[in-house]
């Protein structure tokens, strides 16, 4: 007898009940988003930086230096992982399962995450498309700004649950709602 594998995302139980439709300020996880981890080898890192900016339907994160994530939210598993067999100079890692994506947006958000990371998010200082690795919700995590006031969180999936619990928590006092997106 066979029993039928019904994938489940880690934050799945945390979400029933939630509002269906999202107010200003809104907590979007992203149910199968695409994760990896890219690394140039010695001596490519611009050749690698260049080719990556050329790969469709990728967004590269800066982790560190010769070190990025790459998310899609639009290509397979398969997909990207081929672009990236195709690009020379660079080993890369799938991380989708490991990692749980999140995406905050709304007029405060700044004083949502004011109340969980440490970093000066003024559109002066953090400015679009800025991000990096970083303490969020005390859990090393990856933040990035997409939009004026959109921001996207990486975190691994073993604490999804309390980063999620404390984001929830800190935008109760502006009507933060949640819910899961595509």
């Amino acid at each position: 007898m066979s029993i039928p594998f019904t994938p489940r995302h880690v934050l799945e139980d945390r979400m029933s009940g939630y509002e269906p439709s999202p107010n200003a300020n809104h907590l979007r996880v992203i149910r199968r988003p695409v994760i990896f981890s890219v690394m140039a080898h010695s001596d490519h890192q611009d050749a690698v930086v260049g080719a990556l900016s050329r790969v469709a339907d990728i967004v590269a994160r800066w982790v560190s230096p010769w070190d990025w994530l790459v998310l899609s939210q639009t290509a397979g598993a398969a997909t990207v992982a081929a672009s990236l067999g195709a690009i020379s100079g660079l080993s890369f890692a799938e991380q989708s399962d490991g990692q749980v994506l999140m995406a905050i947006s709304g007029p405060d958000v700044r004083r949502i995450l004011a109340k969980c990371v440490a970093v000066d998010l003024h559109a002066d200082v953090f400015a679009e498309g800025a991000g990096g690795p970083m303490m969020i919700c005390r859990v090393v995590g990856h933040l990035a700004r997409t939009g004026a006031d959109e921001f996207e969180i990486i975190v691994p999936r073993s604490y999804a649950a309390y980063v999620f619990d404390e984001l929830r928590e800190a935008g109760r006092e502006y009507a933060m709602t949640r819910g899961f997106g595509e």
